[in-house]
């Protein structure tokens, strides 16, 4: 398995897709889409793909991790794939220990479970998902929850536990035929947030841990400094490791660019107020009429989004690593135009001098 490209960049890059999907484009076209981004992500350099868990949104059509990532598998053969996150508050762990027990089988080496605390939709949303009127579970359970999914993984309940008898599979579990164990891995766990709690129990598991930039930029820099402060040595990492969400797009020039970012905008603004829908087309966000607020709110929004020419990107993704101290930039990009998606990420790794086809290089 290959090791992260760099070219010129100043950490490894990589793509956290969502599955967008654009006014005009169906949930089909945009899954085609992320099969075109992973292969684009594997030939040019980039070192992993994510999907994150959305529900009740009609433009992202990114319901089910699990089931987009192992069509993704099917379509590469090097690409690191994962979860940016999976939402543990909404599923049995056992559940999602299957579901990523056969994801590494399928891609062995390959995979990461990215692991969020939030529901990642709405309070009667979540409900439905995980009949919390039930279970009474939610996001303060997330350690204890957390602990019983890394227990599955491993296959490590004590004797006399009510789950020592229950073995996620596939998984490391001993098998009695000729084939002995069934896995000897399992996929790489991280911890994801927006806050300080998901940072600072990574820290003192000592696992690796990715922050939410590009929807909660005010606490990067806290977040992170809580994580370094909080981390201790582990089985999995010796030292800290960080990766970081990013919005970012660039285009031909910085012109297109704007207009491809103002469609994530006015998509993100109708959602926060309620009104979730697909991603306008550049068009209808360009006719909108927005109030003073609804102006306000999406150039705050857009601010936080590193957009341009590939040179402006490349300049303010370099400045952001200096100013976090990031060791990984997880690039998304919220725009109507599947090809302006695509072509971003070409022209992102052209920037950073990445190889135009890694197996060639």
């Amino acid at each position: 398995m290959r090791g992260p490209v760099r070219g010129t960049a100043p950490v490894p890059l990589s793509v956290l897709d969502l599955v967008t999907v654009g006014s005009g484009y169906s949930a089909t076209d945009a899954l085609r889409t992320s099969v075109e981004l992973a292969r684009t992500a594997e030939t040019r350099g980039y070192h992993r793909l994510w999907v994150a868990e959305h529900h009740s949104m009609p433009g992202v059509a990114s319901s089910s991790p699990a089931v987009v990532l192992a069509h993704l598998a099917a379509h590469t053969s090097t690409l690191r794939l994962g979860s940016g996150g999976v939402m543990l508050p909404n599923h049995a762990p056992l559940v999602i220990a299957e579901q990523f027990g056969t994801l590494e089988a399928l891609a062995p080496g390959r995979v990461d479970l990215g692991l969020g605390r939030a529901p990642g939709t709405d309070g009667a949303t979540a409900a439905a998902l995980r009949r919390a009127e039930t279970l009474h579970e939610g996001a303060d359970d997330f350690p204890q929850q957390l602990a019983e999914l890394t227990r599955f993984l491993d296959d490590s309940f004590p004797p006399g536990h009510r789950y020592a008898r229950i073995h996620a599979v596939p998984g490391p579990v001993q098998g009695s035929g000729p084939g002995g164990v069934q896995s000897p891995a399992r996929p790489s766990l991280w911890l994801l947030g927006s806050s300080g709690f998901s940072a600072q129990l990574a820290g003192m598991l000592g696992l690796p841990f990715s922050f939410a930039h590009h929807f909660s930029s005010h606490n990067t820099l806290p977040a992170l400094a809580l994580y370094r402060e909080s981390f201790r040595p582990s089985e999995v990492l010796d030292r800290p490791y960080a990766s970081i969400g990013v919005n970012a797009l660039a285009a031909e020039d910085a012109e297109e660019a704007r207009r491809q970012v103002m469609t994530g905008a006015l998509s993100m603004l109708r959602l926060r107020t309620g009104r979730p829908g697909l991603v306008p087309t550049p068009e209808e966000a360009a006719a909108h009429e927005f109030s003073p607020v609804e102006r306000e709110f999406v150039e705050s929004w857009a601010a936080n989004v590193v957009y341009g020419d590939p040179q402006q990107v490349r300049a303010g993704l370099d400045e952001l690593v200096e100013r976090t101290g990031a060791d990984e930039l997880v690039l998304t990009s919220t725009v109507h135009t599947p090809a302006a998606r695509l072509r971003s990420y070409e022209l992102v790794a052209d920037a950073y001098g990445f190889p135009k086809d890694i197996a060639a290089a």
